[in-house]
């Protein structure tokens, strides 16, 4: 049978293929539109599925807070183009929502086969490659911060106090994460082995520093601890000088906002986010 422009542009209107594949589906199907429909929904499925071992080097962070929970997900695709698109970033904002509908707290099915309509259509590699839920302790605040790049992110909660200055203290640390990104939050969780190799290094420096090798043992004991302690309080992020004030640490800072809000705060979780990382 004779297929009509104005078939395929309602095919094309609903389901978003091209004009020529939803032609030929029509053909293929008599002129019978939904399994014409039904057709290019499979072929876009299995289109999916060939793409899937293409490189995901893009995507968006999104982030969001209701009540005492916090949710982050996060999407990679194969083009800035795709993680800038409006129906892309929908997508993870329905996927926030389905979260806190749902109480899922990792990825399920449910949440992954949002995407797929997207997918079929712009005929690019994407996934929800990352599904986690914070929660905020009773007198606690969390600070959210998304870089401009939307590649970037962290979650910082502090306990203790619920005032708007331990608000702005936790975006402000979220801030600094996202600038520094630092390895660790504090020097206990650095395992012994990354120290004993940074020792090592550090050795074989000072072995080809002319100045430092004719010291005495004892001498260069102590620079390479001093060196050590150095480099630890440049990666651990308690210890690293504040976002807002070189002249603090993180956990000098921490204890003078403490005293202007008068309470006992603390670090509770604290999460730092790269895409693809």
């Amino acid at each position: 049978m004779a297929i009509t422009a104005a078939q395929v542009k309602e095919l094309r209107e609903q389901t978003g293929a091209g004009m020529m594949d939803c032609k030929k589906a029509l053909v293929d199907t008599n002129g019978d539109f939904e399994a014409a429909a039904k057709l290019l929904k499979e072929k876009g499925l299995a289109a999916v599925a060939k793409r899937a071992e293409r490189a995901t080097s893009e995507g968006r962070i999104f982030i969001k807070q209701v009540g005492n929970k916090v949710a982050i997900v996060e999407l990679v695709c194969e083009t800035d183009f795709v993680a800038n698109n409006a129906e892309f970033i929908a997508c993870g904002e329905k996927i926030l929502d389905e979260i806190f509908a749902k109480g899922y707290t990792q990825i399920e099915k449910e949440l992954s086969d949002v995407l797929l309509d997207f997918a079929t259509r712009t005929r690019e590699n994407m996934s929800l490659n990352k599904v986690k839920v914070l929660e905020v302790p009773e007198n606690s605040v969390a600070g959210i911060y998304i870089h401009s790049d939307f590649k970037t992110a962290a979650v910082t909660i502090v306990s203790g106090s619920t005032d708007d200055k331990v608000k702005e203290f936790a975006r402000d640390c979220c801030m600094h994460l996202a600038a520094f990104t630092p390895s660790y939050i504090k020097q206990s969780d650095v395992p012994q082995s990354y120290i004993d190799e940074q020792k090592e290094i550090f050795k074989v420096q000072m072995d080809n520093d002319e100045k430092v090798k004719s010291k005495p043992e004892n001498v260069k004991e102590g620079i390479l601890n001093g060196k050590i302690k150095k480099h630890l309080a440049e990666i651990c992020f308690v210890d690293q000088m504040f976002v807002k004030d070189d002249k603090k640490t993180v956990s000098a800072k921490l204890a003078e906002v403490a005293k202007e809000v008068n309470a006992d705060l603390s670090f509770g979780q604290i999460e730092l986010l790269v895409l693809g990382k």
